[in-house]
């Protein structure tokens, strides 16, 4: 994302790598299956093989978007900024936000993750929500 002069980052900080977890099984379940495929005879061995590439595919396509993906919050705006070939920012100025909300499920208190709400902009899984709300909170007039 590219900062205005003057312009002061607060954060700059990834989504919870609790958002890699559904892939990241998925990968492993293929994974555990090619590996039991390639046990067996000459055909299914290729095939075994075939899918431990493509799990291990699925879980470098996971973090890396998940790496690529971050949060930014400035002295006047909030952004999501995902993508590295296809950059895309949502971002909203602080100035025009209202209501700023968290919401977390059990599981998020637990593990520090939850969804923040600034105005028509929500991001999931946000790392430590209640910090990044006092943040954006005291930085909104």
């Amino acid at each position: 994302m590219r900062v205005d002069d003057g312009e002061r980052i607060y954060l700059d900080s990834r989504r919870h790598g609790i958002v890699l977890a559904p892939a990241l099984a998925r990968a492993f379940l293929l994974a555990a299956a090619g590996g039991l495929l390639v046990s067996l005879a000459w055909p299914f061995a290729v095939a075994g093989a075939a899918l431990v590439i493509v799990a291990a595919l699925l879980a470098l396509r996971a973090t890396w978007k998940w790496e690529r993906t971050h949060v930014i919050v400035t002295d006047d705006r909030l952004a999501l900024v995902r993508g590295t070939l296809r950059r895309r920012i949502a971002a909203v100025r602080l100035e025009r936000v209202g209501a700023v909300e968290v919401e977390q499920s059990l599981l998020g208190r637990v593990l520090g993750y939850g969804t923040l709400i600034a105005g028509p902009l929500e991001i999931t899984y946000v790392p430590q929500p209640g910090s990044v709300y006092g943040l954006v909170a005291s930085r909104a007039p």
